[in-house]
């Protein structure tokens, strides 16, 4: 079955593209998603219907990821029409001996070509869905209103952690947030998620169980619906929704299979996900560590305080790194060596941040620039999280490079793991 499903969903070149690769062409097509805006670029996904040669157009179908300057007048749903060099994405090499398959990794969107050098201008026609345009027109108002509210870099930060916002405080920020291994709270991932659902749970704790499990799916469903219902947000959300619904209910294994079926409708929709969508595969392996491995942790830190949610950071900070980390140094090679204590001291903050972020955004977006009294305590809780972040990137035995390993140790590592998960397990239902 699965390899019927992968042969069905293989992506087919277009002869009319594949015969003009290395000549510059002007393509027409439909902006599909979000543009992603980078530091010195623009990146479009494009799905082009026609081709222009000269007074000739032709019919294509293909998805194209298409590079333009910063600021080119383009908004998700435009109709443009775009000149440039197209080209084929090329794996390259990530340091330490990796190579990226960049090619697999575009692929599972459906883009087997790049035009760069580009240039785009909208036709005036729009095909936009109009719920998606309708959340992403609400993720642009409270954009506006997080700039009005605090400061860069920690703009930039808010809006990673609440928003999904890509640019998050830019790319030397990036740097320093990979090396303390904190990456996961500047984007939109399934981790701080959880956190915050962990937070809206602890609120409402007073309340029936129905009333929570219902509080935290609403707030899955605000964060994918701020992000205009991204493909990695709405993973992620599922991911963290599970994980909560696993503490919660305190049905690890009836949470084992939800993850199982939710895994496997997303790889039945797109099985190219499965092999070459990094941010699925460490998602959904930071989910296992969460449902089987925190626990398990949890028993053993006793002598951690409870207040603030100590505990439970410290035990699902051990049980996420531990699940996630031989793949990470299989695809990477980065093992950092202040994640643990980096993410203890900046995940204490980031539920608070969240909240005082999103209040920021709201104020900024009517009270325009006096939004900066509102935005004051958000703004000290993110100059928190950046200062814990350097000061752990800055030690000099911070972060080291582990030389390429063989995939065959990476699941002897997940087997020796989860052999060990199942034996503890198993001996804790024969003592109780």
């Amino acid at each position: 079955g699965g390899v019927l499903r992968m042969d069905m969903a293989g992506r087919v070149s277009d002869g009319s593209l594949t015969s003009v690769v290395g000549s510059k062409v002007t393509l027409v097509g439909v902006v599909v998603e979000e543009p992603d805006v980078r530091e010195n670029s623009m990146h479009l996904f494009v799905r082009a219907s026609e081709i222009v040669v000269g007074s000739a157009t032709t019919s294509i179908r293909a998805g194209v990821l298409v590079f333009v300057p910063l600021h080119t007048p383009v908004v998700y749903g435009d109709v443009v029409e775009v000149l440039g060099t197209l080209g084929l994405p090329e794996e390259f090499d990530t340091g330490s001996g990796r190579t990226f398959r960049y090619p697999e990794y575009l692929a599972k969107d459906g883009i087997l070509y790049i035009l760069s050098f580009a240039s785009a201008e909208p036709t005036g026609e729009q095909q936009a869905n109009p719920a998606k345009s309708a959340a992403l027109w609400v993720k642009h108002k409270l954009l506006y209103g997080l700039q009005n509210a605090i400061p860069e870099p920690e703009a930039g930060l808010a809006a990673g952690i609440t928003l999904g916002d890509k640019r998050a405080g830019g790319h030397e920020l990036s740097d320093v947030f990979i090396r303390a291994s904190l990456i996961h709270i500047v984007v939109l991932s399934g981790y701080n998620i959880t956190v915050v659902i962990n937070a809206a749970s602890h609120a409402l704790s007073v309340f029936p169980r129905t009333l929570r499990f219902g509080a935290s799916g609403l707030v899955v469903a605000f964060f994918i619906l701020m992000t205009g219902g991204a493909a990695t947000a709405v993973r992620a959300g599922i991911m963290a929704f599970l994980a909560v619904y696993a503490r919660l209910s305190g049905r690890t294994f009836i949470a084992m299979r939800a993850l199982g079926v939710a895994a496997f409708l997303m790889v039945l929709w797109n099985p190219f996900t499965l092999a070459f969508d990094p941010s699925f595969q460490l998602s959904a392996l930071a989910t296992l560590g969460l449902v089987l491995i925190t626990p398990i942790v949890a028993k053993k830190m006793n002598r951690i305080s409870e207040r603030f949610g100590l505990r439970e950071i410290v035990s699902s900070t051990i049980a996420t790194q531990v699940a996630v980390l031989p793949l990470l140094l299989y695809q990477n090679g980065n093992l950092s060596l202040v994640a643990l204590p980096a993410n203890i001291f900046a995940l204490a903050a980031v539920p608070f941040a969240m909240g005082f972020s999103g209040l920021a955004a709201i104020f900024g977006i009517f009270a325009g620039k006096f939004a900066v009294f509102v935005g004051l305590p958000a703004y000290i809780l993110l100059s928190y999280i950046i200062l814990v972040a350097e000061l752990f990137a800055n030690l000099p035995f911070a972060a080291v490079i582990v030389p390429k390993f063989s995939v065959w140790l990476v699941l002897f590592a997940y087997c020796f793991l989860f052999v060990g998960v199942w034996r503890f397990t198993q001996k804790e239902n024969d003592q109780s």
